[in-house]
């Protein structure tokens, strides 16, 4: 009786001692190592940071490299980055579209609804009259004929440019400014201050939409898509990370955000002058309830409860 009892007993532990070492195992060590990227944005610097803090409680390190987006989408072909955030349609359908017909990208999911991204002007300049694209070549001296935009490469600049060389709306003489999204917004800051008129690319969610008040031009549908264009933001991997990182995948393919979270984190960041990883944090303490559907089905490194997990190194339980 006693020796039926322990070779139950032994058995169990196996079984046990099985399932935990499979969980483990079901990801390659390699896995555990998240290489993401981030054109320097804001809004993705937000959410990089959120998935930062949950990927640290799971067990895995995150690294985030700054690249532009076309690099992005070359080191996701090449296998040097397994995650981007940052895919804005249908502002970067002509740069994603070559990667998914030849298969070398992945889009999962969006993550972000309900956004915009196209040009606007400071409501001062609105007031004066300038409400959609077409009313900016026959105010081009008080514009000095310029449109400022992000970084180089960037898509939405490339959409500018197209305008641009189309002739569109007059403004075949126009001059794209290119810059970054910090330097484009100190030039709206300064436009601002001095009550100049400027033109300039935005988008929500962004601390802008607070600091400045702005006027979203409409009309632009051809080449930023319509309502302003509404955007979605898409969560895009490297081919085959999904079936090669099934638990990491699951949590990128749950993972979805909001513009009131992701204003949230901004402000804190740009306003407060929070550390981004103490803004992501505290964000993600204001909305437990998120935690739930991101990590339904995800387990740590290690094979354990990945929501436990999070919740304990949030100081949720």
């Amino acid at each position: 009786m006693i020796k039926k009892f322990f070779e139950r007993t032994l058995s169990g532990v196996v079984v046990l001692c099985a399932a935990t070492t499979f969980a483990a195992a079901a990801e390659p060590q390699s896995c555990t190592q998240v290489n993401m990227a981030g054109p320097g944005w804001t809004d993705i610097d937000a959410t990089n940071a959120m998935a930062g803090v949950l990927l640290k409680a799971l067990g895995y390190k995150q690294s985030v490299a700054n690249l532009s987006v076309p690099i992005t989408y070359q080191g996701l072909k090449k296998g040097q980055v397994d995650v981007f955030l940052g895919n804005w349609m249908p502002a970067q359908a002509p740069v994603v579209k070559p990667f998914e017909e030849e298969k070398s990208i992945e889009v999962v999911h969006p993550n972000l609804t309900n956004a915009k991204f196209t040009l606007a002007v400071p409501d001062y300049v609105a007031a004066a009259g300038i409400h959609s694209f077409a009313d900016l070549a026959k105010n081009a001296d008080r514009f000095d004929s310029k449109i400022y935009g992000i970084e180089p490469g960037a898509p939405a600049n490339q959409n500018i440019k197209k305008m641009v060389d189309d002739k569109a709306f007059g403004l075949g003489n126009w001059t794209l400014v290119e810059s970054s999204e910090t330097g484009m917004l100190t030039q709206v800051d300064r436009a601002v201050r001095e009550k100049k008129w400027i033109v300039f690319l935005a988008w929500e969610p962004h601390l802008m939409n607070t600091k400045f008040k702005l006027t979203y031009l409409n009309g632009g549908d051809k080449y930023f898509g319509p309502n302003y264009g509404g955007a979605t933001v898409n969560t895009v991997v490297r081919s085959g990370y999904e079936a090669q990182c099934p638990n990491i995948g699951r949590l990128f393919r749950q993972l979805t955000f909001n513009v009131d979270l992701e204003n949230g984190v901004i402000t804190e960041v740009l306003e407060k002058k929070a550390g981004i990883d103490v803004a992501a944090t505290d964000a993600l303490k204001r909305h437990p309830e998120l935690l739930k559907s991101w990590l339904d089905g995800v387990n740590t490194t290690n094979g354990s409860n990945g929501l436990q997990a999070v919740q304990t190194a949030l100081g949720m339980k």
